[in-house]
């Protein structure tokens, strides 16, 4: 089970040493960075440092609602469609207000996104635990719904904020800082914090862990394994639709397209992080060096000639396989 710290664990006779296994995506992580600042100088500068951890926001806040999930022995697929859902029913909901465009009508407007996210993963949870059918299959199937709406909402489209006084007061809300630091950074640091603390300083946060560790033994010691799974998915659903709070600002519009494969990088990060498919354990803080991974793999490919751009999905996917099998290497020698 995943403690307070993740690249430590306490030695019997006292004091602490580093666990290779969860210190391995951040050891990854510096490798990359010195091999990006070898390859162009400009991949050091401040500003595109602070670019790679804007853009990789939305991933890890996703991710790190897939830590929950997948520590309990779920997984979610329907999360990238889940995020279009979410925001073109906020853009719509903020473009029938009507009125004077003020703070008051995007908070309002992001309460209830915050409400669609809850109810799509409290949807996805009650079918996986009530219906006894693998989560696999559940959110393949959510995944489907949740494009059809937003295709047929979008008519085959895009949802765009009409109002461009409103979509000037959102704005900030992606491309704002705060004493130098961009807001959406500071929104996914918030996020892993307060993750962190329910996975590892709360009851829920060690039922989760009790639950993808052995069902049936948590379910023996008395806790509601139902309740708890289902629980894992209303987290992920509320993690979305943060992400999409932050997302719609940048572009002003929800298309069909929007959230394509998130769900991939989310699982990849996830994994890259030292969070296990099989469930039992949880690093919220390697996640989110997974999702930085991502990130910076793709930033060193834009910037180099190294491999193509284009090939960024096909890169993403080789780096899931990759970590798998590290992952079950590493499992068998222990």
């Amino acid at each position: 089970m995943t403690h307070a710290s993740e690249t430590t664990v306490p030695r019997p006779g006292g004091g602490f040493r580093i666990d290779l296994k969860a210190a391995a995506p951040f050891i990854a992580l510096a490798v990359l960075l010195v091999f990006g600042a070898l390859l162009n100088p400009n991949f050091v500068s401040a500003a595109n440092l602070l670019n790679v951890l804007t853009r990789c926001a939305f991933i890890a806040i996703i991710a790190v609602g897939a830590t929950f999930v997948i520590a309990s022995g779920g997984l979610d697929l329907s999360v990238g469609s889940m995020a279009a859902f979410i925001a073109g029913s906020m853009i719509l909901i903020m473009n029938g207000m009507g009125g004077d465009p003020t703070i008051g009508t995007i908070a309002l407007a992001m309460l209830i996104a915050l409400g669609i996210g809850a109810l799509c993963g409290l949807a996805n949870g009650v079918v996986t635990t009530a219906g006894r059918i693998e989560p696999f299959i559940v959110t393949l199937g959510t995944m489907g719904i949740f494009r059809a709406l937003v295709i047929w909402l979008a008519e085959g489209g895009s949802i765009a904020m009409k109002d461009q006084e409103l979509r000037a007061l959102y704005r900030p809300v992606y491309f704002g800082n705060v004493f130098g630091i961009p807001i959406p950074v500071l929104v996914f640091l918030a996020v892993a914090a307060i993750a962190a603390f329910v996975l590892y300083k709360t009851r829920f946060g060690r039922h989760v862990l009790a639950v993808g560790s052995n069902e049936e033994v948590a379910r023996y010691s008395g806790i509601p394994v139902g309740r708890v799974r289902t629980l894992t998915y209303v987290v992920q659903g509320l993690c979305v639709a943060v992400a999409v709070l932050v997302y719609v600002p940048r572009l002003g519009a929800a298309t069909p397209t929007t959230g394509l494969l998130w769900e991939l990088q989310a699982i990849t990060a996830v994994v890259i992080g030292g969070t296990a498919l099989r469930g039992g354990t949880g690093r919220v803080w390697g996640t989110v060096c997974g999702a930085l991974i991502l990130e910076v793999v793709g930033n060193i490919m834009v910037l180099s000639d190294l491999v193509s751009e284009y090939l960024i999905g096909a890169v993403q996917g080789a780096i899931i396989i990759v970590a798998m099998l590290v992952q079950r290497s590493m499992s068998r020698r222990t």
